[in-house]
């Protein structure tokens, strides 16, 4: 048997067999400390406790704006965040979730009726299909299929990481997202800790460095990724931390779109964006990432990159940006935000530079 198909079948065995419940978690990793919006929380109210039981997350990634897309959750476990967005996205919508766990799957599927007659709907708008995230083409996922590609704590799981994020950017139709929560580590972890099945399943052993996570999205096309928030994990087990030898992880929220043109630095055009303050569930302000809020009605003066993620994606419609790429200032202001409300943006574009 092959290191990779034994580590795969290492997490089937603790996602389905090891653990019947969050509560058989032994450490911080894979739980949630978000906030949950309101009504996300009244949604979640509506799911059936088997499915929210098996719940496994490390935070909340579910954008705004989903009503009549097509979302796929990768990793969806047991469906929680898949039947959250199904409520979201609406009749005219559709959800597809993946997972390689069989026995989240089953869970998963034996609910989509009684789920769709909760959530008031004559028929179900939610798939599940048994497989890897590493190949979404065996699970019929086609090119430029999907809307909003989401994940909780399921990627770092993935042996090949680079092809499961190759393959989601396949899938996603130009001007997608994917937006999604997952562990980091603030060091490349050794290889040898994926033997660990406990660190592994707790989502610590496969945890990708935040820099080599850069690294790659800027060699599959992605130069500038956001991260919406980071938080330090408390381990909480004294076993744990001295086996993963004082490596620091958190847990982030990051999107990235699928964009033509979007530069590795923060590049100034003279552009003005506007929040118009109509996604339903952000009516005074919307927060592109940890450092880009716009209020409702005020200019904020943006680079040509952030003109592009609020103005060439299904965001658009909620967002009025004044001024084009056809003239350049140079490299945009990252100091201090000036009273019109210049960024401030840090590293290399405004991504994971903390």
């Amino acid at each position: 048997m092959s290191t990779e198909n034994s580590s795969l079948e290492a997490v089937w065995e603790y996602y389905g067999k090891t653990l019947r419940s969050s509560a058989d978690l032994t450490t911080g990793a894979c739980c949630c400390a978000e906030a949950i919006p309101v009504s996300h929380a009244a949604i979640l109210g509506q799911i059936d406790e088997e499915i929210t039981n098996r719940f496994y997350g490390c935070g909340s990634p579910i954008p705004p704006a989903l009503e009549g897309c097509t979302v796929l959750d990768l990793g969806c476990g047991a469906g929680r965040d898949a039947y959250l967005a199904s409520q979201l996205v609406g009749p005219t919508g559709r959800v597809i979730g993946v997972d390689a766990t069989k026995d989240q799957i089953d869970i998963a599927e034996r609910h989509r009726e009684s789920q769709a007659r909760r959530f008031g709907m004559e028929r179900p708008n939610t798939e599940f299909r048994l497989g890897t995230i590493e190949d979404l083409a065996a699970l019929g996922i086609e090119n430029g299929s999907v809307d909003v590609g989401i994940s909780n704590c399921a990627i770092n799981l993935a042996e090949d990481k680079r092809r499961v994020l190759a393959e989601i950017l396949r899938v996603l139709r130009p001007g997608g997202e994917l937006y999604f929560s997952d562990v980091f580590a603030g060091r490349r972890v050794p290889k040898a800790l994926r033997d660990d099945p406990v660190l592994m399943g707790e989502c610590m052993a496969g945890a990708m460095y935040i820099e080599d996570f850069r690294r790659l999205m800027l060699e599959l096309g992605c130069a500038d990724l956001r991260v919406v928030s980071k938080r330090r994990i408390a381990i909480g087990n004294v076993d744990a931390e001295r086996r993963v030898g004082g490596i620091d992880f958190y847990s982030m929220t990051v999107r990235v779109f699928k964009l033509e043109g979007l530069e590795d630095r923060c590049e100034d055009y003279g552009q003005v964006g506007y929040y118009l303050g109509t996604i339903p569930e952000h009516p005074w302000s919307f927060a592109l990432d940890d450092h880009h809020t716009f209020v409702t009605g005020k200019a904020l003066l943006v680079c040509g990159n952030t003109a592009a993620m609020v103005s060439e994606t299904r965001y658009g419609r909620h967002f009025r940006v004044v001024g084009d790429r056809s003239l350049h200032y140079g490299l945009f202001d990252c100091g201090v935000a000036e009273s019109a409300g210049a960024e401030g943006c840090e590293g290399s574009g405004c991504g994971c530079g903390d």
